[in-house]
């Protein structure tokens, strides 16, 4: 068959082929050196990555749905996504056929065929994303691609976790929403908030129905002015309260971002396969003296 293999085969060239499947993907990435999730005709993206090693398999053009866009240098520890395709590859064979053609900055988690009416979009019910800020007045390159290095002044995270706890429940956030959205309203039903430090790390989580273009970016950018102490609680909150949009100076940095993890009612995939495949980072002191192995 002059070399070509199985997974090449489109359906008219496969006598065995079955219906059109909808196939699903967990996905991880280094945003980094992406322009961001969605394809557009200048700049390197996640969803091009995917689609051309996903058309270089079944030798036509394939669409893939993602569960949101992330910006450009935001990472994201399990996005998901679909494709459809009417070729022999049955689902859990696609992560592996998919990672042979992928970038190093691109992982497929797991794959799987999911019913026709599942949608990576749609039929998702919350997304989750965490912000990591590293505090300690050095710099670190090995946590430099995934944190903000934070070290203008001393964050109190109760202050933060304070000024979060409002904002639990459905609300018009506009105050952090970029321009250029398509969105039709800034309402936001906001499930879950946590700021937690450990070490010289702080992990800032939200989970939500939804993401406002830019929203979690801004969100940090005037907790930290809380954190700092250079802003009160109660200016914090009459800001999104009020929809002062203008009010909303900074953008925290893509590179401490991460998508988390998505959440479905009907999921097909194993909990260790989406749930918490971002690494915690720990922090080990420096030793004492009375501490320190020495060695001669």
């Amino acid at each position: 068959m002059n070399g070509t293999t199985p997974e090449a085969l489109t359906e008219s060239q496969h006598p065995d082929s079955t219906d059109r499947k909808r196939i699903a993907l967990v996905i991880q990435y280094q945003g980094t050196h992406f322009n961001g999730w969605q394809r557009q005709p200048n700049g390197r993206t996640v969803q091009e990555e995917i689609e051309t090693a996903l058309a270089s398999v079944v030798n036509h053009p394939v669409t893939l749905h993602g569960a949101g866009r992330t910006d450009a240098g935001v990472h994201a520890a399990a996005q998901v996504a679909h494709f459809e395709t009417d070729g022999p590859i049955p689902g859990y064979r696609w992560a592996t056929i998919l990672n042979h053609r992928l970038p190093s900055d691109i992982l497929i988690r797991a794959s799987a065929e999911v019913h026709n009416s599942w949608h990576a979009r749609f039929s998702a019910v919350w997304r989750r994303y965490r912000y990591l800020l590293y505090t300690e007045s050095r710099p670190n390159l090995f946590v430099r691609p995934w944190s903000w290095h934070y070290y203008h002044a001393p964050l109190d995270e109760n202050l933060m976790q304070a000024a979060l706890d409002p904002l639990l429940g459905r609300h018009h956030l506009s105050a952090f929403q970029r321009a250029g959205t398509r969105r039709p309203h800034a309402w936001v039903d906001v499930q879950e908030v946590s700021c937690q430090r450990k070490g010289p790390f702080i992990e800032i989580e939200v989970q939500a129905s939804g993401f406002l273009y830019g929203m979690m970016r801004l969100l940090v950018g005037l907790l930290v002015e809380v954190g700092a102490k250079t802003r009160s609680l109660e200016n914090f909150t009459q800001i999104w309260v009020d929809e002062r949009r203008e009010l909303v100076k900074y953008s925290a940095p893509a590179m401490g971002l991460c998508l988390l993890r998505v959440g479905y009612r009907d999921f097909p995939f194993d909990r260790e396969v989406w749930f918490n495949t971002y690494p915690e980072y720990v922090f080990n002191p420096t030793p004492t003296d009375e501490t320190a192995t020495h060695y001669s």
